[in-house]
């Protein structure tokens, strides 16, 4: 996890077989965002299935009525496997968000901001570490204890 500045941290990330791509975290949103340019590549590939609208309310008090989808896998970092997120579809190249609707999955998870890192407890590891005293690496700023 890496900051850019003004309180925000980024993660690296893949959605479904997609490039890879940045994902602001975000604890303050209840879903994982994207958006629609993203929402029409993983269409393409059949990968999201739709589930309902939502009535979102944007961080300056602005409603929005957005589609909620759910997605097949989500990787957070290099390692960290998410199955079955539901996230909402914003308009446009809108930056992408990490949300709880994601974050939950792998709860309890811990946010810092000094020094940036992101800890999750319950992903599906691509790779496990041998041993069981140290901590699976994930990514950059990103760890799971055993």
């Amino acid at each position: 996890m890496h900051s850019k500045g003004a309180n925000t941290f980024y993660i690296s990330g893949k959605i479904g077989n997609m490039a890879p791509t940045e994902f602001m975290v975000d604890t303050g949103s209840s879903y994982m965002t994207i958006n629609e340019n993203t929402l029409a590549e993983l269409q393409a590939v059949g990968n999201p299935r739709y589930l309902r609208d939502l009535k979102g309310v944007l961080a300056n008090g602005a409603e929005m009525l957005v589609p909620v989808y759910t997605i097949t896998d989500v990787l957070i970092g290099e390692k960290c496997l998410l199955e079955e997120v539901e996230v909402a579809v914003f308009p446009g190249k809108t930056r992408q968000i990490l949300g709880l609707s994601a974050l939950l999955k792998t709860a309890p998870f811990t946010f810092s901001a000094e020094p940036p890192q992101l800890q999750l407890s319950n992903c599906n590891l691509l790779e496990m570490a041998t041993d069981s005293q140290q901590q699976t690496q994930l990514a950059a700023g990103i760890s799971s204890p055993n």
